[in-house]
């Protein structure tokens, strides 16, 4: 019944599925504006209560002086390296070599800013404070990624970031914080968003995705920084005459979920010990750091497609919609854990993983 169906579909027609907060459908918008006053003003091209509130909110929260509302993180965090770059008269930044600026940007810092880049460590470890030390070549910003998603969201020791944080000051080098995944991170490192945000010259976080937002981002920093930051939000078209629609959600889904990142880490964990237990898997990291990790198997792609169908099929949960084919004999895909996995009746993620463990050695 399954076969002729693709993954996509199947996982679809589950009534569970294990990661994220939802589907990303309309009633996403239509809960976060249920209690907002018809008449609530909306913000004019950067200007108004509803940004400058929200703003001043996440500046607070990130223990900064100041923060700007973009559409954007790849706006928000292009922006904030072309602002230390000009500051510093240098027009090279540092980063690790799966960072989102290198990766899945179409090369938009170095094609708009005309800014080069040093690769930082080894694509398949973090970068580490010996990589940093051994620099030999001015920058003037570096950035780091916490968590470091596209190696399943693993994280230096806090130390480090200290140590990192303390030669970038002595070496007048910025530090800039890619946080698109901040929140998630604070339960492992036992650290309020503003201790580690201290460390950090400049910080980007986003809204959409362990928050659940429709989209935007805050980029924060210093007074003089984030009036920068408004000059090149407008010079890149981030201006909308409003965007109230991003704000609005995210205010409410942060409010929503700020405080379930201790659940999201906790159901993280267990979820990534239900993988380890079927042959043939393996999470990375073993123990998640935050509530994300990618999954490994070594089956084909074809093979893992079918089991995970039938999976789905007779138990009616779907672990995920996609399979990445590392190579012949390898897949691998990301969970990141969200309000999805507490709703899920625990005798029920159990069948699934009882079923799983079965057909990956039939």
């Amino acid at each position: 019944m399954t076969e002729s169906m693709s993954l996509v579909e199947a996982f679809k027609q589950t009534q569970y599925q294990i990661a994220g907060n939802g589907r990303r459908n309309i009633q996403i918008l239509k809960e976060a504006f249920e209690h907002i006053d018809d008449q609530q003003d909306s913000d004019m091209y950067g200007n108004g209560e509803i940004i400058e509130m929200f703003q001043k909110k996440m500046a607070t929260y990130l223990g900064k002086e100041s923060a700007v509302f973009f559409p954007s993180g790849t706006m928000a965090q292009q922006v904030a390296l072309r602002i230390w770059c000009d500051e510093k008269g240098i027009k090279r930044v540092a980063y690790h070599p799966l960072s989102h600026l290198e990766i899945h940007e179409a090369d938009g810092l170095k094609e708009m800013h005309h800014i080069d880049t040093l690769l930082l460590g080894d694509e398949s470890g973090l970068m580490e404070l010996e990589d940093v030390l051994n620099l030999d070549q001015e920058i003037a910003c570096l950035l780091l990624e916490l968590p470091q998603r596209e190696i399943g969201g693993q994280l230096p020791d806090y130390q480090t970031i200290v140590e990192i944080s303390e030669y970038c000051q002595a070496k007048g080098i910025r530090l800039h914080l890619d946080g698109a995944r901040l929140f998630e991170i604070l339960p492992y490192y036992q650290k309020s968003a503003a201790e580690v945000c201290g460390l950090f010259d400049s910080v980007y976080i986003s809204f959409y995705k362990g928050i659940g937002g429709i989209a935007g981002a805050i980029l924060a920093g210093n007074q003089e920084f984030t009036q920068q930051s408004k000059v090149w939000k407008r010079r890149h078209g981030g201006d909308l005459i409003s965007l109230y629609p991003y704000i609005i959600s995210a205010n409410h889904y942060f409010d929503q979920r700020i405080s379930k990142m201790e659940q999201y880490y906790e159901n993280a964990k267990e979820l990534a010990r239900l993988f380890n237990s079927c042959p043939f898997i393996q999470t990375k990291p073993a123990v998640p750091q935050s509530n994300m990790f990618h999954v490994h198997i070594t089956r084909s792609k074809e093979q893992v497609e079918a089991i995970f169908k039938e999976v789905y099929y007779e138990t009616g949960i779907g672990l995920t919609s996609y399979l990445r084919e590392e190579n012949q004999s390898s897949v691998s895909f990301e969970v990141s854990v969200g309000d999805q996995y507490n709703s899920i009746p625990k005798d029920k993620v159990q069948k699934a993983f009882q079923s799983l463990q079965v057909k990956l050695t039939e």
